[in-house]
């Protein structure tokens, strides 16, 4: 953020007010103000009072501070006001309220976090893009993933800190607050970045988290794209990636959309489609006509690519017993799992009456 943008701001404001108006950063140092010998004075306790502050005003040594928005859980910049009543009060809110206004509009302009933000937001043109990206140098070509973080049970704001924690370099890779839950990351990759490199990443996203919030997180990755306009593709991707993975893949906390398989699919049909499919199938009885029982041996015959004899080890059964459920299944079914077109059929059924119940579709 230019301090220049918010000079000019407190600038303007001298002729309407007597009282010291200006900026500090994070780090305390004033970085705008009408008085310019202030400018450039270092005071780290304003930021200890800041933080205490909750959001609210803030008091230290005669000047009123309030935080300008900002994306991160700590602030970025604070405005302040000389004194501590209700004028200095007044001051610093109104100053607050135009220097907020300068920031949105800079950032508009120049800032490259919110120009990518509105790219996976589907919030510019895609004729625009390549406007804004010559204005601003970014890179257009180049390969990028895009990761979505989702807080699961509990949130914490602090995660998008975590996040550009490990990811500080605000000109390549950038953290972008989605929701409450959400957090964005775009990851500039090299050229011969794969699958597993991806994986990586999110898995030391992941540990961060949980180490240093203590929260669980779900964590979907979009395809590898080349090219910025393709970032809203690989974005959606991560969301679907997180919405089939809580469907098929209830134990995963890392999903990738390449890796979804069939359950892309079946997520996209419409569910009167998935109805008649059962219905189809289980001719003779419903799929609820199973037993939890039985349904644990068919998955476990499943795993087991339809072995018979490496599944009755697994469930701890002589080959025989094995045998005789699978001709029960038959009898109730129609479907011999022995059979690899029926297998494949059942497999499918299985995973189109996960999604049914996950729509709350339960017949």
């Amino acid at each position: 953020m230019s301090s220049r943008i918010f000079q000019s701001v407190v600038l303007q404001m001298k002729d309407s007010t007597d009282r010291a108006i200006g900026v500090i950063d994070s780090e305390g140092t004033v970085v705008a103000c009408n008085e310019l010998t202030c400018i450039g004075e270092h005071w780290p306790g304003a930021v200890d009072a800041i933080n205490n502050s909750n959001g609210d005003v803030a008091l230290y040594e005669g000047r009123t501070f309030k935080v300008l928005a900002g994306w991160s859980a700590q602030f970025d910049y604070a405005a302040f006001a000389a004194g501590e009543d209700a004028e200095a009060r007044l001051v610093c809110t109104m100053a607050t309220v135009a220097l907020n206004g300068a920031k949105s509009y800079y950032e508009e302009k120049h800032d490259k976090a919110t120009f990518v933000k509105n790219i996976i937001s589907d919030n510019i043109l895609l004729g625009d893009i390549y406007v804004r990206a010559k204005e601003l140098h970014f890179v257009s070509e180049v390969p990028r993933a895009v990761f979505l973080i989702r807080q699961m049970d509990a949130s914490d704001v602090s995660a998008i800190d975590v996040v550009q924690g490990l990811f500080p370099d605000k000109q390549t890779d950038f953290v972008i607050s989605i929701s409450e839950t959400d957090v964005a990351l775009i990851k500039q990759l090299s050229d011969t970045a794969e699958s597993k490199d991806l994986y990586k990443i999110a898995s030391q996203i992941e540990d961060a988290i949980t180490e240093e919030l203590h929260i669980k997180v779900v964590i979907g990755i979009g395809t590898i794209v080349g090219h910025i306009r393709e970032l809203a593709r690989a974005y959606k991707e991560a969301q679907v990636a997180i919405d089939v993975g809580k469907v098929f893949d209830t134990e995963k906390s890392i999903i990738n959309y390449e890796n979804l398989g069939i359950g892309r699919l079946i997520y996209q049909l419409p569910t009167t489609l998935c109805e008649m499919f059962l219905q189809e199938v289980f001719k003779k009885n419903p799929i609820d006509a199973l037993d939890q029982e039985t349904l644990f041996t068919i998955n476990k015959f499943f795993e087991n690519n339809l072995n018979v004899s490496e599944t009755a080890r697994k469930l701890f059964v002589h080959r025989n017993t094995l045998v005789y459920r699978l001709e029960k299944i038959k009898k109730l079914t129609g479907l011999d799992l022995r059979e690899f077109d029926d297998a494949i059929t059942f497999k499918v059924a299985l995973m189109v009456k996960k999604y049914l119940v996950s729509r709350g579709i339960d017949n």
